[in-house]
């Protein structure tokens, strides 16, 4: 059973550096992890890349033949890499040990995971494979200045859980950027009352019921928590590594080392 970690979120998320600040502690703590390019316009990289999608397709030669847009073209560089899973991706993945840990670290684009079913394709192709997935949203915290953007965020979140119906973890990025915590905070486990109150002070007297819904769909249902991301400090992202191993059983199929002692 092999393991993977499927790194999502808006673009200027945080997706590269968190990938990268993964592998520095799963380094520091003898720990191997396998990091995926699967952007075809990423370019350069802070960390080493086990598998790049760039081997398969490339958006720059895309463009330059096709003539499409940055967008049209990784699309179709997405959809090219969906027609190929069960060539060039599987035998890419039999290169990996059955237990080896996986992180996909993804383009930004929304509509990838939140209506085209690109990587959700991917997603039951790994599970075919016989691995574990969560996925990993990153929402930059620098976004999140009002509720309204933050109703949004959640609201971009819920539909990439609906899309890909796998294990969800919530990551809060950026944290060591900003300034006045508190501010953040409040939307970390928010109360519906207080969400409702500040929807219905920022947008107009038609738009109540939405905000009702709204807020009681992030409240009664709880599907939609984040958990901070503060890359300064070791204890939050091993926190949220334990999370996320957690969802994916990691480790839990491993055999017991057994050591022996000296008499004495």
């Amino acid at each position: 059973m092999g393991y993977a970690q499927l790194v999502i979120g808006p673009a200027g998320s945080g997706k590269s550096t968190y990938c990268s600040r993964l592998h520095q502690h799963c380094e520091a703590i003898g720990r191997r992890v396998d990091i995926i390019n699967l952007d075809p316009a990423a370019d350069n990289f802070d960390y080493p890349v086990s598998l790049d999608i760039r081997e398969l397709i490339s958006l720059d030669d895309v463009m330059e033949e096709l003539g499409l847009g940055p967008n049209g073209a990784l699309i179709y560089c997405m959809e090219h890499l969906e027609q190929n899973l069960d060539e060039w991706l599987s035998e890419e993945l039999d290169n990996f040990l059955e237990d080896d840990y996986l992180v996909f670290d993804c383009p930004g684009q929304i509509e990838l995971f939140s209506h085209v079913p690109v990587l959700k394709n991917f997603t039951e192709h790994l599970k075919q494979k016989d691995f574990n997935v969560c996925v990993v949203y990153l929402l930059d915290s620098q976004f999140i200045t009002d509720v309204t953007k933050y109703i949004s965020g959640c609201m971009s979140s819920l539909s990439a859980m609906v899309q890909l119906e796998l294990p969800h973890i919530n990551i809060m990025s950026k944290m060591d950027l900003v300034q006045n915590k508190k501010d953040i905070e409040d939307y970390l486990n928010p109360e519906a009352k207080v969400l409702l109150s500040e929807l219905n002070k920022n947008m107009a007297p038609k738009f109540a019921k939405l905000n009702k819904a709204l807020a009681d769909l992030v409240d009664e249902f709880s599907m939609v928590n984040f958990i901070p991301l503060d890359l300064r400090k070791e204890s939050s992202i091993r926190f949220i590594l334990s999370n996320i191993d957690n969802c994916i059983q990691y480790g839990e199929n491993a055999d017991v080392k057994v050591k022996d002692f000296d008499s004495d």
